[in-house]
């Protein structure tokens, strides 16, 4: 039995939610359109998993149910988006949510058509946004309980709903990016074995605010590249990954690796009673909730001694996306981060932040390359 949902979910137009992460008042609008086509790609990827249409528990939504939701969601804020710039302060006719999903029954529609629905339905809202001129993002727009709202406030709204929700279904989203480094490791080695010249002028940074033999965490070792640089340089490399097959990998190489969940795992040393000097974490946090970066890097401090360095590359950017691309070819979850929010989330996590710099990736993304010091 689902309980209906009667909360009063407009208190995030004026702070970020703590359970998902979305920042609707520190959003540029310009960025919905996107952001909404960047969460359809989730929902694609999602539905093609065997158990899409499981529900976790008896009293929660299955994954399918939820894009069903979100594919009517986008659909309304298409529709009431449409009246409020074609009528003056129109009225919304009322929807209920969870009637909706027991009268048509979502838990047993096709996972293969509402996927396609659900990306037709945040092409359509998304263009929607964006035929919106200046002078009409203050125009209003009222719900049937008497919420006011402009087309600025009821897009965040709506954005914050259907993120929401991927984050309701994001031990979907985990579980396939590591099916899909699992299945793609050996041609990621293949396609990474050279270290780009930006890697190269951090780990130069890094290296540089430790001693010689100083003892280091890796976060994410993939093949090994980095790890093989930084004990070359000097240092002492504890290899980790979340990826089972990369650990196959390291071990047969003849190097000590375990699978770890920075999220979950226990950070301490089994080589040594004693923190770690440092944290090497290139593009690995970048599959991690945006929500969950702030539990891993405060983690990850408290297994770092004071004044210990820590390395971390993002990508810039709004919201979270699926994407295939590059050395693997299954879909990847990559969550996106602004400089003065991560600057933040590692200042509150317990790191002082020495610097950032931007680099350019090979498909012309941008990387946010941060050195920290443990505080």
């Amino acid at each position: 039995m689902i309980e209906p949902d009667t909360k009063d979910w407009t208190w995030v137009l004026e702070r970020p939610c703590p359970e998902c992460g979305f920042d609707a008042p520190g959003l540029h609008r310009a960025r919905v359109p996107d952001a909404i086509r960047d969460n359809a790609t989730l929902w694609e990827v999602v539905l093609g998993t065997d158990d899409a249409a499981v529900r976790p528990e008896p009293h929660l939504w299955s994954p399918l149910e939820y894009a069903c939701h979100v594919r009517d969601v986008n659909r309304l804020f298409e529709e009431r988006v449409r009246l409020m710039l074609t009528e003056e302060a129109p009225t919304f006719a009322q929807w209920d949510q969870d009637r909706t999903a027991v009268e048509q029954d979502y838990g047993s529609q096709d996972p293969a058509k509402v996927a396609e629905e659900v990306g037709a339905a945040a092409e359509a809202v998304a263009r929607a946004y964006e035929s919106v001129s200046e002078d009409a993002w203050p125009r209003t727009g009222t719900r049937s309980n008497g919420d006011e709202f402009t087309v600025d406030t009821l897009a965040r709204y709506h954005l914050h709903d259907v993120v929401h929700h991927a984050h309701d279904v994001s031990h979907i989203t985990k579980r396939v990016t590591v099916e899909s480094y699992d299945a793609y490791a050996e041609d990621y080695r293949a396609g990474t074995e050279g270290i780009p010249d930006e890697v190269r002028s951090s780990m130069e940074r890094f290296v540089a605010a430790l001693d010689a033999g100083a003892r280091v965490l890796e976060v994410g070792s993939g093949p090994g590249r980095d790890a093989r640089a930084l004990e070359e340089a000097g240092l002492s490399v504890r290899r980790t990954d979340i990826t089972p097959a990369f650990v196959r990998m390291l071990r047969a190489d003849g190097f000590a690796a375990e699978v770890l969940d920075p999220l979950s795992d226990d950070l301490d040393d089994p080589e040594r009673d004693a923190p770690y000097d440092g944290v090497w974490a290139s593009a690995s946090l970048v599959h991690a909730r945006r929500e969950d970066l702030p539990t891993a890097l405060t983690r990850l401090a408290a297994a770092t001694r004071p004044g210990g360095a820590l390395h971390l590359a993002l990508k810039e950017g709004d919201g979270a996306r699926f994407s295939t691309h590059g050395h693997v070819g299954g879909p990847r979850h990559f969550t996106f981060w602004r400089e003065e929010p991560l600057r933040a989330v590692l200042e509150q996590a317990g790191w002082e932040v020495v610097e950032v710099r931007r680099a350019q990736g090979l498909r012309d993304e941008t990387w946010l390359a941060v050195q920290a010091s443990r505080g």
